[in-house]
This record gives structure tokens, C-alpha cells and sequence, in this order.
């Protein structure tokens, strides 16, 4: 109900309005509004909130768990897509959890382990600033480099990926233990990734045109510079050596590919060299001095000539040549009759295999060796860093064709056309013996310990005490000459113009395996402890697994043929990872192992690995050139002689990380 009030300006100027106003002036209407209409009263059982649609950030953080999803619910269906994107984005963040920085840092590092990828590993940490931390552990990369097989620094480099190692390793070569593991290991992995789709050619250099260093000067012209055939190479981290027919020894940095010196003094063609390492194992070299004085020299070596080669040579050298055999500290006349002890005890490393890129480890000396044999009959030593002759030593009739230096021992085996082996003191320059019985030429041998193992054009190999001169085994089977033998203390492998492989156990002389598969000529054999790698003039390359089979009730050898030539295989190595074979074809290629490949081919079973695998092909690594004479690798570094417009050319290939890869 309301009431009508008049205007008050109206009634003033009349006498009506003036006597209402004194009759009403008692009584006055004012408009009233209805009251609200109650609530209804809560029940009993019901809270006291406000309304959830009015809440704000306090009175919402004392709701219920119930009642705070209902309101959350209420107001997502208000939103719009974009809005509802906005905050899937900002829970998303609100969700995550670092669950490494809940664990101790121990546990948390165990976890990384698993990721057994660098470029995972990297990854994870960037996630945050703690776990960057993490991934920075040096353990994190140490168990990384033995899961990818490189070893090293303070764990010894030379193994497979456990802890063991198995056959000698190359490519898997960590730096020295100046710097981090994780450092290292980029190091080393940059390098595997480098021989896989990489690698710099440091030089390439025609051999023909080498020109002599000063101290060369006045040596005699090579009689015939179109004849650099290269006969035989050897290679380790610093040097690189080739021996050619032209009778010339060409010494090249690994490391730079530069041409350091030319060793000139053969009269004719050389056929066999060795590198002897600077350094090596950190021995006694009095205690070399006494085994090698105590070595009985052979009575028919007693001569009455004024150099006495039963004597040795030492006497005559100048300090400059006896401080670099390590003789200077050493007594002349330093002379006792016991015989040699079988191995000298301080050096761990010498039962190792022979090296098969023609190196050596060395006794202590301070310098690199190379030791040389060929048509002139004569065995040279030389000083790698002066380029001087220390000896040369006379004793074959004919024609030196094969020589081997032992690990950590001063001694040196040649075979000759004269039908003998020849044990020689390299570091007094003496001969202690000779190793007699063999009917044709001794075309091969290989060494291992203090034992030697021969092959010959009479088709029969032999074992040989170095040691004593005894002959311990005489192995026959062959039908034809044998060409190639290796021999890693346990196993002998020959091979040779019968097309066929024999293993042959060195403790008993029995033949345990006859391999088949080449079709002309075996040339080239490698053996490790699991696996035997080989090549002939057919073309093919043939792996042979020689690794215990899993089930001894049913023996079988696994092997894998490969054609990578389309002629003779002329140069064949491998180690853990890969293998590299040259051909007369001129093509050089390389293979990688797979653990468990095959793609349903028959395979090769890798050292520490019962499942099998092949080798595959992975690229060529050098252009195609008209024949390929000589191959030969270390971890980081490749050689390869090849024949390319009817000139030897030789080119030098490095897969060392460049300087700012691994900045």
C-alpha cells in the first residue's frame, strides 16, 4: 500500500491547501516496501556455508574435500576451450614431481645408469640444475664406457665391454687418465662415430718421390724408383713404417701424417719390418741385462772373428746408440752361463700375442726401434728418432722373409730361404741361435711368449722353444706349402695353397679343426681367443667362431662368408669392433660387428658373447685406386698403399676427434 502525498508548492498558494494542511498537519504517508520472505531454516544436519557460487580463496580453503571438487566443477564447465587449455598447461606444471631428488643421491645415480645412450643421458640433464648435477658424475660415464667397450684411463684400456678383456682392442682406446671420464669417453665415442661416416686424410704421398732427410744425403740413389712395392708395413700411435723392394724404409708420424725419415742402408729389396715401442713396460733393465747375459749361446756360434756375434755388438756402439737401446747403464762385460728364465717376471704383458699391425711393446728403452730383414740377407736395427743403423747383423745365407719381435724382451726371430730360424739379442746386437729343421723356405711365423711358430714351403709347421732352440711340436696335414700362420699361446692357425685352414692345439700338436670354405690360395689369418678371421686370393674373407658351443652334445663351428674383393684379399685386421680388409681389386672396406645379426645366414660368436653375430658392412675407406698393396690401423689412425696410376701412393687416414669437438 502506498499513499499519495501532494505537492507542497501547490496547496501553499491556495486557501484550501491552507486548511488542509492545519487539518492534517498530525498525519503523514510514507511509502512502505514488503518485508523478505524468510529463508527456510537450516536442518540439522546441514553446515552453515555461504552459497559456492560467492566463495572466495579463504572461505574455499575450510570447504570439504566434497564440496571443493563440486565447486572446481562448477566453475571448469564455464569455461571456454581456451581458458579450459590454460589450465591443463598450468596443472601440468603443478603436477610434476622430481622423484631423483627424493632418493639419495647414490640411488638417484644408480637410475642414470640405465640409460645406457650418451645422448640420453645428456638429455636428462637438462631437466633441471640438480639433475645436471647428477649426469656430471664421473661414475655415470666410467660404467658407460665399459657398457660401450671403452676402458681405460685407471681401469686398463684393452678390453671388451665387461671388465674382462677378451682380444686386443683398438678402436676403444680411451685417452690417458689426465682427464674425466666423461671427457674420455667423447673422446672415444667421437672416434668410433669417425670410422663409421668420418675420418680425415692427413696426407697422401706418392712413395717414389720421397726425398731423403739430410742425414740421407749421401747414401746411393734408388737403383729403380718405379719398384716401391711396399712389402710390409707396421704401425702403432706415433709411427707409421713401410718397407718397399726398392730396399728403401719410409718412417711417417701417425699422428700428422708428415714424412719424418727415410732409413737407407738394405743393398736390396726389403721384405719384413717390426716396430719396436719406446718405453714399454716399466722394467728392470738390469734384470734384462742379466736373463739376456745368462742366454747360452749356441756352441757353432763360437767364432774367433773380430766381431764376435756371440758376443754381441754392444761394445762398438757410441753412448748416443747404447742410451737409446737402453744399454748405458748396463756393464759391458756383464757375462754369467745360466740359462735364460722362460720370461723375464717384471713384464706382466709379455705372453700377449704378437700385434697385428707389426708392432711391438719395448723393454724400457727410451726410443722407438725398427728392426728390418730382406734380399741382402742382413737384420738391421735403427733408431726411430736419429735415423741411424745401431746394427746390423749378418748370419742367413739367403733371403730374410719374416720376423717377429717379442713384448718387453729385446729378442727378434727371423725366417729365411736358408731353411732356418735365427734368435737374435736386438739390444746387444748378438745371435743366441738357430732354429734348424725345416726342409724349404720359412715363408711365415708368429710368436707369442717365449715360443715361436713357423710355417714353411715343406708343408709342416713347428713349434719352437725360443728360449732353449728345442723344436716342441711338428705339425703336418697340409698338402701344399702354407703361406700364413698365427698363434696366440693356446691355438696354432696355418693356412696356405691347399685352400684349407687347420687348428692346431700348441699344448699337445693335435689337429682340432679343418676349416673349409676359400676356394684358391689362404694368404691372410688372424686369430683371437674366440674368433678366426681369414682371407685368400679367391676374395672372400671367412669368420670361424672358435668359442666353446653353448651345447657341448652337439659341437658346431659358426662362420660367416663375406666377398668384399673380387680378387686376391691383400691385407685383412680386425679387432672388437671392426674389420678392415684391402684387395687386389683396389678397394679397401670396412665391416662393423653386430652382436646377434644375420638376417638368417650362418654367423661368428664374438669373445664374452655365446649369441651369434656377423660383420657387416659398413663404408669403403678410401677412394678406389687400381690395387691395394698394404693395409694396417691403430684406434684412431689408418694406412692404407694402394697402386694409383701406376705409382705406389700411400694416404694416411686419422679419426681422432678434431681439437674443438671435444672443447
Amino acid at each position: 500500500m502506498a499513499a499519495t502525498v501532494p505537492s507542497t508548492s501547490n496547496m501553499t498558494n491556495s486557501p484550501t491547501a491552507a486548511k488542509m494542511t492545519e487539518n492534517t498537519s498530525t498525519t503523514l504517508y510514507m511509502p512502505i516496501a514488503s518485508p523478505p520472505t524468510p529463508a527456510p531454516s537450516p536442518g540439522p544436519g546441514s553446515p552453515r556455508f555461504p552459497s559456492i557460487a560467492s566463495l572466495s580463496r579463504q572461505e574455499f580453503s575450510i570447504l570439504p574435500p566434497a564440496q571443493r571438487r563440486q565447486y572446481l566443477c562448477a566453475i571448469l564447465n564455464d569455461c571456454t576451450p581456451d581458458e579450459l587449455s590454460f589450465v591443463s598447461t598450468t596443472i601440468a606444471s603443478l603436477l610434476k614431481r622430481d622423484f631423483l631428488r627424493d632418493l639419495p643421491p647414490e640411488l638417484a645415480i644408480y637410475i642414470l645408469s640405465f640409460l645406457n645412450e650418451p645422448k640420453a643421458l645428456l638429455r636428462a640433464g637438462l631437466v633441471s640444475r640438480y639433475w645436471f648435477g647428477l649426469v656430471a658424475d664421473d661414475w655415470l660415464w666410467k660404467h658407460l664406457s665399459f657398457t660401450h667397450g671403452f676402458v681405460g684411463g685407471t681401469g686398463t684400456h684393452e678390453s671388451t665391454s665387461s671388465e674382462d678383456p677378451q682380444i686386443p682392442s683398438q678402436h676403444t682406446v680411451l685417452p690417458p687418465a689426465a682427464s674425466s671420464y666423461r671427457a674420455r669417453f667423447k673422446t672415444a665415442f667421437i672416434t668410433l662415430s669417425n670410422w663409421r661416416h668420418g675420418g680425415t686424410l692427413l696426407r697422401r704421398i706418392l712413395l717414389a718421390s720421397q726425398c731423403h732427410l739430410p742425414n740421407d744425403a749421401m747414401q746411393p740413389p734408388i737403383p729403380n724408383p718405379s719398384a716401391a712395392v711396399p712389402t710390409s708395413i707396421a704401425l702403432d700411435s706415433e709411427w707409421l713404417v713401410i718397407g718397399l723392394a726398392n730396399s728403401r724404409i719410409h718412417i711417417f708420424s701417425a699422428r700428422t701424417g708428415v714424412s719424418c725419415r727415410t732409413l737407407v742402408g738394405h743393398t736390396a729389396g726389403v721384405w719384413a719390418v717390426a716396430l719396436v715401442k719406446g718405453g714399454g713396460e716399466n722394467v728392470d733393465l738390469l734384470d734384462v741385462a742379466d736373463s739376456l747375459g745368462n742366454m747360452q749361446v749356441s756352441e757353432q756360434l763360437e767364432t774367433s772373428s773380430p766381431r764376435d756375434m756371440s758376443k754381441g755388438l754392444d761394445q762398438y756402439l757410441s753412448s748416443a746408440m747404447r742410451g737409446a737401446l737402453g744399454l748405458e747403464h748396463f756393464p759391458k762385460n756383464h757375462r754369467q752361463t745360466a740359462p735364460l728364465p722362460t720370461n723375464n717376471p717384471s713384464s706382466k704383458g709379455a705372453d700377449r700375442p704378437s700385434d697385428p699391425s707389426g708392432t711391438a711393446d719395448g723393454w724400457g728403452q727410451p726410443n722407438s726401434l725398427v728392426v728390418s730383414g730382406g734380399c741382402d740377407k742382413d737384420l738391421r736395427v735403427w733408431d726411430v728418432k736419429s735415423g741411424f743403423c745401431i746394427y746390423v747383423l749378418k748370419g742367413h745365407t739367403s733371403t730374410i722373409r719374416c720376423l717377429k719381435v717379442l713384448h718387453n724382451r729385446p729378442i727378434a726371430v727371423t725366417g729365411s730361404r736358408d731353411r732356418t730360424l735365427r734368435v737374435w739379442d736386438i739390444q746387444r746386437g748378438r745371435l743366441l741361435r738357430v732354429l734348424e729343421g725345416h726342409e724349404q723356405s720359412v715363408r711365415s711365423l708368429d710368436v707369442c711368449g717365449s715360443k715361436v711358430v713357423s710355417g714353411s714351403y715343406d708343408s709342416t709347421c713347428r713349434l719352437w722353444d725360443i728360449d732353449t732352440g728345442d723344436c716342441i711340436h711338428i705339425l703336418r696335414g697340409h698338402f701344399h706349402q702354407i703361406y700364413t700362420v698365427a698363434f696366440d699361446g693356446v691355438r696354432i692357425v696355418s693356412g696356405g695353397m691347399d685352400t684349407t685352414v687347420r687348428v692346431w692345439d700348441a699344448e699337445t700338436g693335435t689337429c682340432t679343426a679343418l676349416l673349409q670354405g676359400h676356394t684358391a690360395l689362404v694368404c691372410q689369418v688372424q686369430l683371437s681367443p674366440t674368433m678366426l678371421v681369414t682371407g685368400g686370393s679367391d676374395g672372400r674373407v671367412i669368420s670361424f667362431s672358435l668359442a666353446p658351443p653353448p651345447d657341448p652334445a652337439r659341437p658346431s663351428v659358426f662362420m660367416q662368408r663375406l666377398v668384399p674383393h673380387d680378387s686376391s684379399v691383400t691385407g685383412l685386421q680386425f679387432d672388437e669392433r671392426f674389420l678392415v680388409t684391402g684387395g687386389n681389386d683396389g678397394r679397401v672396406r670396412l665391416f662393423e660387428y653386430k652382436k646377434g645379426g644375420g638376417g638368417g645366414g650362418s654367423a661368428a660368436t664374438i669373445p664374452g658373447d655365446d649369441v651369434p653375430g656377423n660383420f657387416e658392412y659398413v663404408r669403403e675407406l678410401s677412394e678406389a685406386s687400381e690395387s691395394v698393396w698394404k693395409i694396417a690401423y691403430s684406434h684412431e689412425t689408418c694406412a692404407v698403399v694402394s697402386k694409383r696410376a701406376g705409382k705406389t701412393q700411400l694416404e694416411i687416414w686419422s679419426f681422432k676427434p678434431k681439437e674443438e669437438e671435444t672443447s
